[in-house]
């Protein structure tokens, strides 16, 4: 909950697992891709139900222009349910300053006293003739002006990676870099990375620093891999393997989408799919949580 605003500078990372618990604890998923992606289009109250339900503590809300009248609900039974909003999507054109949905987003994560992380994509920026460098500083306005608004009532931005220039981790360090900005991070996702699993050994130790939620899925193959549910694929062993020996500590989000029509059963398939994972990848203190 928000006390007072916040600003930039003294905006920090809450990236911090329950006690005695791994990264990949029941507790520490995040259900992902459950608004739109949802044959049963259920409500905030029936939302929250299905989590409580199954278990999980935390949710990202990723939403479309239907939804708008009912973010005050969706917040409220969050709330009622002892859920907890780990983020809140958003996706800006290179002028966020002219975006109505900016202000909304804002004004009811405001009204509501909430503190979260907005996960940022970015679109309709035409970077075809530009330089490396003009790209950078292209997408580094917007992402600096989203940043400042959230960092006035304590929320953070995760640049979220969703194909494209801007999808490559490389390129979100590079906006990171320059913005130097402590409430700017990253949010990266194995489901818009299929291109990128066998590098992610790589990248990773210079992402982890500035790595606000970590959503996985399954992948099977490479250069690109199928996503597939987690445990289905062949990739995601060797990639959760490389989180858990790392010093990560921040959520771990599971997407239904492409997963089921129904997002309970959906969600239900990829908790037992990452209980598999651990399993074979010998994590028993994380394993026992589900």
């Amino acid at each position: 909950m928000i006390v007072c605003a916040l600003t930039v500078a003294t905006v920090a990372f809450t990236t911090k697992v329950p006690s005695k618990k791994g990264v990949f604890a029941k507790s520490n998923l995040v259900a992902w891709c459950i608004v739109p992606y949802d044959v049963k289009n259920r409500n905030a109250e029936e939302r929250a139900q299905m989590l409580n339900h199954l278990g999980i503590t935390k949710m990202a809300y990723d939403w479309r222009e239907k939804h708008i009248p009912y973010f005050d609900d969706e917040l409220k039974a969050l709330k009622k349910h002892h859920i907890k909003l780990q983020a809140f999507w958003y996706m800006s054109g290179p002028n966020p300053q002219r975006d109505t949905n900016l202000k909304i987003i804002l004004d009811v994560l405001k009204r509501n006293k909430v503190k979260t992380q907005i996960w940022l994509m970015m679109i309709g920026v035409d970077m075809e003739k530009m330089t490396q460098q003009q790209k950078v500083d292209t997408l580094s306005k917007p992402v600096k002006y989203i940043a400042e608004q959230a960092a006035k009532i304590g929320c953070q931005v995760g640049l979220y990676n969703h194909g494209g220039w801007y999808g490559e981790p490389e390129n979100q360090l590079a906006i990171i870099n320059k913005l130097k900005m402590r409430s700017v991070g990253m949010v990266y996702n194995f489901h818009h990375a299929e291109e990128q699993a066998s590098r992610f050994s790589k990248f990773y130790p210079k992402i982890l620093p500035h790595l606000l939620t970590l959503n996985i899925s399954g992948l099977k193959g490479v250069d690109p891999a199928k996503v597939v549910p987690v445990g289905e694929g062949d990739t995601e062993y060797q990639l959760m393997k490389m989180v858990l020996k790392s010093n990560y500590k921040g959520p771990i989000g599971i997407i239904n989408e492409d997963t089921h029509p129904d997002a309970e059963t959906g969600l239900k398939i990829n908790m037992d799919g990452v209980a598999n994972v651990l399993k074979s990848i010998g994590d028993k203190t994380d394993l026992k949580t589900y």
